[in-house]
């Protein structure tokens, strides 16, 4: 009984010091960044008619709604033609292919994680419709926050481009991507700690100068951390994806 209590207190602890790590990074990102956001959502605002922020509503920690904002990127009404974006979309704006290239359109979820929907780092929310695909195992990773970035954010930061050289994106995204970034997300609930998450947000914005070398310094990070030799292979990208059944099923999706 006292070990039950005090792995509990233990992971309150850890809960406890994680958010208050996204809060005192997310206060203080907005205010070095106040000037610079201010600029991009009047170029956004002028680039294309529509509003500057783009919402929508996604599945968070425990399986509860949430609006996540970003800046927009796409014309207006564009998520009602498909949400799968790949690289060379033309729904993109001028505006959005810049701020999606450098993840500027991601900034505005610091007030996301500021009112406690998502956290720094953690699995990336999906839509409902997504979510309902998921497998008992991938639920797992609505056990936590959802986050800016993540594992899957650094080693697939050109899903884009990766999508677009397939025939299929959408059945390519199942096959080759999402069974990996659901490794990852589930990896990352199960290991993750402050110390990673600093590492991944470094890595992060690492990843927006050298995508190639921020993903071969993960795939040391989870070395490091005794994750399988698949999933090192598949952060380092350095050889092509192999087609794999999403976490906790047995036949890869057809």
């Amino acid at each position: 009984m006292n070990g039950t209590h005090e792995t509990t207190r233990t992971r309150q602890r850890s809960q406890f010091a994680k958010r208050s790590l996204d809060v005192v990074l997310s206060l203080a990102a907005l205010a070095v960044a106040a000037l610079p956001l201010a600029a991009v959502a009047i170029w956004v605002r002028f680039d294309s008619p529509g509003p500057i922020l783009f919402r929508q509503i996604r599945v968070g920690r425990g399986g509860r709604p949430f609006h996540i904002h970003k800046f927009r990127t796409m014309r207006v009404g564009a998520d009602r033609e498909g949400l799968l974006t790949v690289g060379g979309d033309s729904r993109i704006t001028r505006s959005g292919r810049v701020l999606r290239k450098l993840k500027i359109d991601e900034l505005p979820q610091l007030f996301d994680v500021l009112v406690g929907n998502m956290s720094l780092v953690g699995p990336r929310p999906n839509v409902s419709r997504e979510t309902d695909l998921y497998t008992a195992e991938e639920r797992k990773m609505l056990d936590v926050r959802p986050g800016i970035t993540d594992m899957a954010s650094i080693a697939f930061s050109d899903e884009e481009e990766l999508l677009a050289s397939m025939p299929n994106p959408h059945l390519a995204y199942d096959q080759f991507v999402r069974p990996w970034k659901s490794r990852l997300g589930l990896f990352y609930v199960s290991y993750g700690d402050l110390g990673l998450d600093l590492q991944l947000i470094v890595l992060t914005a690492f990843a927006v100068v050298s995508r190639r070398r921020a993903r071969l310094a993960l795939s040391r990070l989870l070395k490091k951390r005794g994750a399988p030799v698949d999933l090192v292979r598949v952060a380092s990208r350095r050889d092509p994806l192999e087609a794999s059944p999403p976490p906790g099923a047995t036949r890869i999706v057809v």
